[in-house]
């Protein structure tokens, strides 16, 4: 079979990798989990890649990012217990389909069954894109009800980020979140209490695409 040089678009276009975006998003609302859907998976697409292109790393390089960025939580269809290890394994069988080069198709795996911060480890530049983008991705827009915010302190912690900007300084070698978070709906140490793993992973990443991972809340900077 003659091996293609996929794109983002190629994916993004493709019938089955959007029935198993809407029905990894639709298994998560039934477990009143933050929403998981297609502009969770473009966010985090496109700021991998803009990452590494920021950084100046490979523009293919760069592309592999976006691709696993837009995939990387496609295994919570199934069950979100281990779904980074079942998102690789789906990602290669249909990668393969498609006709994508395995060496392509086995870095997209990597960085998709990496990007949990449970048991991730950012082992490659594109790994290390897709770990900060997925856990940079805070937004109140991903609360799916409003009535949930005051008994779940996840729910709670994301309503309350009214902004977040992920900027890459290449000269400073600096990445950076910051965020703008409404303290009458979440102190900013209920931030650290649910997303410790995450900034420390993100720590991880960034020291591996060799920066420094700086997180910013409502100007004050803490990491």
């Amino acid at each position: 079979m003659k091996k293609h040089m996929l794109t983002v678009s190629d994916i993004r276009k493709d019938d089955t990798v959007r029935q198993l975006i809407k029905h990894a998003d639709s298994y998560l609302e039934s477990i009143k989990f933050t929403k998981h859907g297609e502009v969770h998976a473009s966010n985090v697409s496109w700021h991998a890649k803009d990452i590494l292109l920021k950084l100046g790393f490979d523009n293919r390089e760069a592309e592999l990012a976006a691709i696993s960025g837009y995939i990387h939580d496609v295994g919570n269809f199934i069950n979100r217990q281990n779904h980074e290890i079942t998102g690789a394994t789906l990602a290669m069988k249909l990668l393969d389909k498609l006709g994508m080069d395995l060496k392509e198709t086995l870095d997209i795996a990597q960085a998709i069954g990496n990007h949990d911060e449970k048991s991730g480890i950012p082992v490659s530049n594109i790994t290390a894109a897709v770990i900060i983008a997925d856990k940079c991705d805070v937004h109140r827009s991903r609360v799916r009800s409003k009535g949930t915010i005051h008994d779940d302190i996840h729910d709670r912690v994301n309503y309350a980020v009214k902004k977040a900007s992920l900027k890459i300084f290449k000269k400073k070698k600096i990445i950076q979140l910051a965020l703008e978070i409404d303290t009458a709906i979440a102190a900013v140490i209920d931030y650290f209490e649910i997303f410790l793993s995450r900034m420390v992973i993100c720590k991880k990443a960034a020291d591996f695409l060799g920066c420094k991972f700086e997180l910013v809340i409502n100007g004050n900077k803490l990491v």
